[in-house]
């Protein structure tokens, strides 16, 4: 099943990076005042810490721009200034795995996870990972954990990545239920409304999927090869010959060189 999740950012996959700060100790306070803590900012981090957090940044833009090697120098920069950063290690564990590094990869997000116990970005990350390595059980453990954590703000991106990698296991009806949620929770995700589309579209329930990719399709800035054909094998399912061959005819015309387009032309209706 495609998915943009993957290497589109989410579907963006990788973590939001929060600037590291530094507990503050106890302020000076007038006699007889409680003691109390100020609010913790840049200012607070150590030299080590904000130059850290300078390679992370640098390290982050990289990694984008599919320069994994001088992100992972970076990185490692990063945590020599910095042994104890938690988003250095989940970062290390993308790029890691990116570059088919399995075993270096699980150390680096084991290590963040060491660092900082449920912290949603890497288990959501090490999720991914795990799915992608159809280790399917311990992704879905993974996902419901990052999930459980309070106050959670990036929900619906798990709830996107855990449906897709239910797909990818077979588990359609789950599949539908998680994707449903995520957008529910953000209907204006293409990524979610064009997985859920695919997901519908194998357990035969081309009227709703017809709903979802037509949404996708009517946003100019949204359509690709892969949503029209989706559009085009949904109407030639429901027996729409005509507004299959207009859907395969814009296909066609746009996107002339994609595999998509050659599967019309070949009338291979039922190919993914």
């Amino acid at each position: 099943m495609k998915t943009n999740v993957s290497h589109q950012p989410l579907c963006r996959l990788l973590s939001t990076l929060a600037a590291a700060t530094a507990l503050l100790a106890g302020c000076a306070t007038p006699a007889g005042a409680p003691p109390s803590r100020d609010v913790s900012t840049v200012s607070d981090q150590s030299e080590g810490q904000r130059r850290a957090q300078l390679r992370l940044e640098l390290a982050s833009a990289y990694f984008t721009r599919g320069q994994t090697a001088t992100a992972l120098d970076e990185v490692k920069v990063a945590l020599v200034a910095w042994p104890e950063f938690t988003e250095a290690y989940n970062l290390r564990g993308l790029i890691y795995a990116s570059m088919g590094e399995g075993n270096l990869a699980t150390e680096s997000f084991k290590r963040a996870l060491q660092l900082k116990p449920g912290d949603a970005d890497t288990l959501h990350n090490y999720a991914w990972f795990l799915c992608r390595e159809k280790r399917f059980a311990q992704a879905e453990a993974m996902f419901l954990e990052a999930l459980a954590q309070p106050q959670y703000r990036d929900a619906t991106r798990t709830l996107l990545a855990r449906g897709v990698c239910q797909a990818r296991d077979g588990r359609w009806a789950e599949a539908e239920q998680t994707l449903t949620r995520s957008y529910e929770l953000d209907p204006a995700n293409p990524a979610t409304a064009v997985n859920l589309t695919e997901v519908l579209v194998r357990r035969g329930q081309y009227e709703r999927a017809r709903f979802y990719i037509r949404r996708v399709n009517d946003v100019p800035e949204q359509v690709n090869a892969q949503t029209l054909w989706l559009a085009v094998r949904i109407e030639h399912k429901l027996g729409q010959s005509e507004r299959a061959r207009e859907m395969g005819s814009m296909l066609s015309q746009r996107f002339p060189q994609s595999p998509e387009a050659l599967l019309f032309e070949r009338g291979q209706f039922d190919e993914q």
